[in-house]
């Protein structure tokens, strides 16, 4: 049967547009982009998605991208079969974006519902409960006696008894689960809603980025990003055996991000790189020489004193709406060799988007160690164990150590390879790292002794005698390498004239390059004890204060 043509006009341009908007839908691809890779820096990731492109896709959207991305550093790759074109990027609230919703609002509905039906549940227990109360009290007064019918035996009382003991114990018990159950609900559900309010506050906003491209045959499409707040920290443990003349380095880090976006199940990298730093070097300034013009009067001073400017603000992020929230600080500082180093965690991580910290442990070195014997007498009569470890290879990032001696726990320190220094005129550069108190070297320091005293010709000079004396006992069953500490005093006028003598003579007259901090070293045999003596004689003229900072 042929339709009339009347029938047939509004059928033709229906369908037509149908097959358009078939066409359309099938050209531009949905968007199943997952994260596959993070790189973190200290204050930035690169953040690497990968989507997949069906055969015949025209276009492709990632949606519900965080809004700290950096939309100048956005990189686009794609196979072989898969043709790239421009891309465009939009910046929009989260709440007008509706495939951007929170994924915690489902969970938050869903303990709602759990906690509305558990209370719904102890409203009729409850009920229930009024209404076995009312059976077991019964009418009374008169009319209880009208209305109470033919006697009761006491079979029947027995067991209508029994029938209100259990059915009110039943209530009572499933009265109390409810309740029970209604806390841990509310109990899950808080996080849930803090965290759902947070975001609100902040109004965030999402980034779609909309990639025109050709795809002969089916493909994938890697789209690179950064993202300002992720970082680093890193953290260490040393583990010292003073039988092994060595040292176990175990690195660690402490992993968090609020980018906007939980990273799940993710190829975590962890860089040193400093991306944020500057790509160049300050350069010098002419160094110009010019009279200076006459001196100009000076205005009179105003009526009223401004007010000081206000003070740099800490490092903030700002959002859309002009609210500002502290990004989390992750200063990593490392040491300059031109090169940094990378560490690829083995297993995937979930990392979520909320602060919350992972550690990750990043391996072990194993180190020689040379093994000293510190005290500052004149500071603490106390000896310290301290190792002397030289610099491993790569770069290590300044950081917290927790010390671990013979297997058990002496407190935190720092470890910072940057601050290594010889210990002798031409030696390698070392790191130390004080592994406790040592009870078994027994530290003593004599009273000081100070005279003063007039001295040149017409007794127009001070002179002023120190000494100070310390001894040292060795009650270990070995020899150990002994290193005192001492500060002499150092003269910074022309008019003030030291003269130190010391007994021993010092292996070192300015330890770790601090002019003034003397350092006695040697081997102290077992049950032995040592003597260090210093006697410094300070000149100056009477006339002058002598400003003295010990």
């Amino acid at each position: 049967m042929t339709l009339a043509p009347s029938l047939q006009r509004p059928f033709g341009p229906t369908l037509a547009a149908a097959a358009l908007l078939c066409a359309a839908a099938s050209a531009a691809a949905q968007d199943t982009s997952r994260i596959a890779r993070v790189t973190v820096y200290p204050g930035v990731a690169t953040v690497e998605r990968v989507a997949k492109v069906p055969a015949g896709a025209r276009s492709l959207t990632l949606t519900c991208l965080p809004a700290s991305l950096d939309t100048q550093s956005l990189q686009i790759q794609a196979d072989a079969a898969v043709r790239v074109g421009e891309f465009s990027v939009l910046t929009e609230d989260r709440d007008v974006a509706s495939a951007c919703a929170s994924p915690l609002d489902g969970r938050i509905r869903e303990l709602e519902d759990q906690i509305a039906g558990v209370k719904a549940e102890a409203g009729a227990l409850q009920l229930v409960d009024g209404y076995l109360k009312a059976v077991a009290s019964g009418p009374a007064g008169d009319d209880a006696t009208a209305a109470r019918g033919p006697a009761v035996t006491p079979a029947q009382l027995d067991a209508m008894a029994e029938a209100l003991r259990k059915s009110g114990q039943d209530t009572q018990t499933r009265a109390h689960q409810l309740k029970r159950r209604q806390e841990a609900l509310e109990l899950a559900l808080k996080p849930l809603t803090t965290e759902r309010d947070r975001v609100a506050s902040q109004r965030a906003r999402v980034v779609s980025v909309t990639v025109n491209l050709a795809a002969e045959r089916e493909g994938e499409l890697r789209l690179a990003y950064q993202v300002r707040g992720p970082g680093w920290q890193p953290s260490y443990r040393a583990t010292l055996d003073a039988a092994k003349p060595g040292v176990l380095l175990e690195r660690l880090a402490l992993v968090a991000q609020i980018s906007g976006e939980d990273w799940s199940n993710v190829q975590l990298t962890l860089s040193t790189g400093q991306p944020n730093r500057a790509t160049q070097g300050r350069l010098p300034r002419p160094w110009t020489l010019d009279v200076a013009p006459p001196p100009q009067p000076r205005p009179p001073a105003p009526a009223m004193a401004m007010a000081p400017a206000p003070a740099a603000a800490p490092l903030m992020r700002e959002r859309s709406n002009g609210v500002q929230e502290a990004m989390p600080s992750f200063d990593v500082s490392t040491v300059d060799k031109g090169f940094a180093t990378e560490f690829a965690v083995p297993q995937r991580i979930t990392v979520p988007s909320n602060g919350q910290r992972i550690t990750l442990a990043l391996g072990t070195h194993n180190t020689p160690a040379q093994l000293i014997t510190r005290t500052a007498p004149g500071v603490e009569e106390a000896a310290y164990l301290v190792a002397e470890i030289a610099p491993p290879p790569g770069v290590w990032p300044a950081g917290s150590v927790g010390l671990y001696r013979d297997g058990a726990f002496v407190g935190t320190g720092r470890l910072d390879f940057a601050t290594a220094t010889a210990t002798t005129s031409g030696a390698a550069p070392v790191a130390s790292l004080s592994f406790g108190r040592d009870e078994l070297v027994l530290v003593r320091a004599d009273a000081p002794q100070d005279v003063t005293g007039s001295t040149g010709l017409t007794g127009a000079r001070t002179e002023r005698k120190t000494r100070r004396a310390y001894q040292v006992e060795n009650r270990h069953r070995n020899a150990i390498d002994l290193q005192v500490l001492h500060a002499a005093p150092v003269s910074r006028h022309e008019k003030i004239e030291v003269e130190s003598h010391y007994q021993p003579a010092p292996s070192d007259l300015a330890w770790n390059r601090q002019s003034g901090t003397i350092a006695w070293r040697q081997s102290l045999a077992a049950g032995a004890t040592a003597q260090f003596n210093a006697e410094h004689t300070l000149r100056y003229p009477k006339d002058i204060e002598l400003l003295e900072r010990p």
